[in-house]
């Protein structure tokens, strides 16, 4: 008698980690900090990476799909008389014309990766205020388990304002997103950030900062403007704080990586019990929408249709296909989304603290003194 095997349990989807942060808060950083933190796994486990900056000139790591690839960045600002954000902005809403065919390449690795990070640009209201940055969000979140990693420059917000704007800014993409969110303190190898834990849980601890930062009182000696907002604003996030989870890391010593990880795994069981049924919901709804006006559109075309037809009966007789026409002129549906895996060391990590400028940027950096 044969001897009966139990199936194996099916593989969990990768999960998908979006970066976001202010300028100079060290996204591309943390990415390549984390993929060299997979890589080092026993067995590696290498993540599947992409890159949204259009704009960036040289990567700390290899993406596995990188915008760069598709659209020339340069060439955007040129044809379209852009600066340099309207490029960026430009550049990214037409690579998310051909994302269906990213999302393809990123299904066909599911069962192979833990793991799938995209770096965004570092205007971070390019991604998180834009059509395309929530066509992106949400076409992602809606295919695989997906987080926010919200990066923030933990040196810059030892100040009570810096802090409560990165707050403010971090409480909107979360009600816009609707998705897990991790706040992440970089940097900490030069700033612990035991002051930003400590403000965010103990709202006593905030007000005395606040009382004690400069410009706390006005010359009567009384509260100024800015510091009733604060106190104000404080008292309103304090729901926030409590559903946050908040992290430190170190994007070059390494230091809280593991506990940033153990953070989106909890964060997994967030999406999957808490958000994905919204997140279908929301989806039912908008196919919903998107069918009645498309119908809508179709009934009112087919009307215009039977009318013409009635008016210029002659030109109605015209109207026809010929189905031995050649109509494969305009078929655009050749991918042209480049994916690296095949290439050598696809995703691999580069010392940053070793690191040479390459020849060809031509760049004249001032000398100190």
């Amino acid at each position: 008698m044969a001897t009966s095997t139990t199936d194996a349990p099916p593989k969990k989807k990768p999960v998908t980690i979006i970066t976001i942060g202010m300028a100079g808060a060290g996204k591309s950083t943390f990415v390549q900090r984390i993929n060299s933190y997979l890589h080092s796994q026993n067995p590696p486990s290498p993540p599947y990476i992409l890159n949204l900056d259009p704009a960036v000139t040289h990567l700390p790591f290899e993406a596995n799909i990188d915008i760069r690839d598709t659209v020339n960045y340069q060439e955007v600002m040129k044809q379209y008389n852009l600066g340099p954000n309207g490029g960026i902005l430009t550049a990214l809403n037409l690579f998310t014309t051909k994302f269906d065919q990213v999302l393809e390449l990123v299904e066909k690795r599911a069962d192979t990766v833990d793991y799938v990070i995209l770096d965004t640009p570092g205007q971070i209201e390019i991604f998180t205020w834009s059509a395309s940055g929530a066509i992106i969000t949400d076409a992602v979140a809606s295919s695989l388990p997906t987080v926010v990693a919200y990066i923030i420059d933990t040196p810059r917000t030892t100040a009570p304002a810096t802090f409560m704007s990165n707050m403010l800014y971090a409480c909107s993409i979360l009600y816009k997103t609707k998705l897990p969110f991790i706040l992440v303190f970089n940097k900490i190898d030069v700033e612990p950030h035991n002051f930003a834990i400590d403000w965010m849980h103990d709202f006593e601890a905030f007000q005395e900062a606040l009382a004690t930062h400069g410009g706390a009182r006005d010359s009567e000696g009384e509260p100024t403007y800015m510091n009733s907002l604060m106190n104000s604003m404080s008292l309103v996030l304090d729901e926030f704080y409590r559903n946050l989870k908040a992290v430190g890391v170190s994007s070059v010593t390494g230091q809280g990586i593991k506990e940033f990880f153990d953070a989106v795994e909890a964060s997994r069981e967030e999406y999957e019990k808490d958000y994905l049924p919204e997140l279908e919901r929301a989806r039912a709804v908008r196919e919903q929408t998107l069918q009645a006006a498309k119908d809508d559109s179709m009934n009112r075309m087919m009307k215009d249709l039977e009318l013409d037809r009635e008016r210029n009966p002659n030109a109605a007789l015209q109207d026809r296909w010929d189905p031995n026409e050649d109509d494969d002129e305009d078929d655009d549906t050749d991918v042209n989304i480049i994916d690296r895996s095949d290439h050598p060391w696809p995703g691999q990590y580069i010392d940053m603290t070793r690191a040479r400028r390459h020849d060809d940027q031509g760049f004249t950096w001032p000398r100190p003194g």
